[in-house]
């Protein structure tokens, strides 16, 4: 698989997937960016929320259940000194749905964050991840 990130000007990039879609990465105007897309980090701790929500709205389909809305908050801290690393992330599920099933919903939680989400184990080689969850039902 290739990426590809281009320098448009400034502070200002363009990343390309290997599926073929792009998205605008830029700085604070105190570093020359113009705030004109995303910062690189805030992309980083996306794809960790949007890999876990894959996998549990993945693992939660296989099991039956009839979930209407799925979002993940994430709250998470870095180093001060460079590197900036992550060094504590939590994850928080709020699954929404009828009848969901409190155990399959912990399980797939579990599940992505021990075995199936890469960027969470990844990522949790420099921090602290912890996950948790809510149900709502409709």
């Amino acid at each position: 698989m290739k990426a590809r990130v281009k320098w448009l000007d400034n502070m200002t990039f363009v990343g390309e997937s290997p599926s073929g879609h792009a998205v605008v990465m830029d700085g604070p105007p105190e570093f020359g960016g113009r705030n004109l897309g995303i910062r690189p980090m805030e992309m980083l701790i996306l794809g960790l929320g949007g890999c876990s929500a894959f996998d549990v709205m993945l693992i939660l389909g296989k099991a039956r259940q009839q979930v209407e809305h799925c979002e993940v908050e994430l709250d998470y801290d870095r180093a001060e000194e460079n590197p900036k690393v992550f060094t504590r992330i939590h994850l928080h599920f709020i699954v929404t749905g009828k009848s969901l099933d409190e155990k399959r919903v912990e399980r797939a939680v579990q599940l992505s964050a021990e075995k199936y989400c890469s960027a969470s184990i990844m990522l949790g080689k420099t921090a602290d991840i912890s996950h948790d969850f809510e149900i709502r039902e409709i």
